[in-house]
């Protein structure tokens, strides 16, 4: 059995620690960076999934359905294109380039640049990437509905836009 005193301090201590967490977990509900941060962590989880089969991570199945469906872009215009630096790129085309994925030929445009092609491997998987991805979409789109999907992507684009 514990005393008066005891039992009040540890009320005031309980009490304390839970107006400390609900502090915490909402003070950053209406953070932009912090709710979008969990989303993409989120996001990459669910997109990571759908690449394993193929050992890609998200970014080097992206980026791999951009060279396929545009073979013969620099690197730049690729970093452009999914609005990533041009060092996360070449990390990544390495990465595509170390599974023979890729290859990278000396540009006629530019003697300083090389332009990107998807090597036989990665032709023979274009159409199975591309439908493992429109496989995430379908499920989110189910789960969160198809205007709700529809309507974030759409505000989501506008502020990245806003904000170059």
């Amino acid at each position: 059995m514990i005393d008066a005193n005891t039992a009040h301090r540890w009320l005031t201590i309980i009490v304390a620690l839970l107006i400390i967490m609900i502090y915490i977990g909402s003070m950053f509900d209406h953070c932009l960076y912090f709710n979008t941060t969990a989303l993409a962590r989120q996001l990459e989880g669910e997109w990571a999934k759908a690449f394993e089969p193929f050992d890609l991570t998200p970014p080097q199945a992206f980026l791999l359905r951009a060279i396929l469906d545009q073979p013969g872009l620099m690197q730049y215009e690729l970093a452009n294109a999914l609005t990533i630096s041009r060092p996360t790129a070449t990390r990544a085309l390495d990465g595509l380039k170390a599974k023979g994925l890729i290859e990278r030929r000396n540009s006629e445009r530019d003697g300083r640049e090389q332009a990107i092609f998807p090597t036989a491997p990665a032709i023979a998987m274009h159409t199975s990437l591309n439908e493992a991805s429109v496989q995430v979409g379908k499920r989110l789109k189910k789960l969160l509905g198809a205007d709700v999907f529809a309507d974030t992507v759409t505000k989501i684009r506008g502020v990245r836009a806003a904000l170059k």
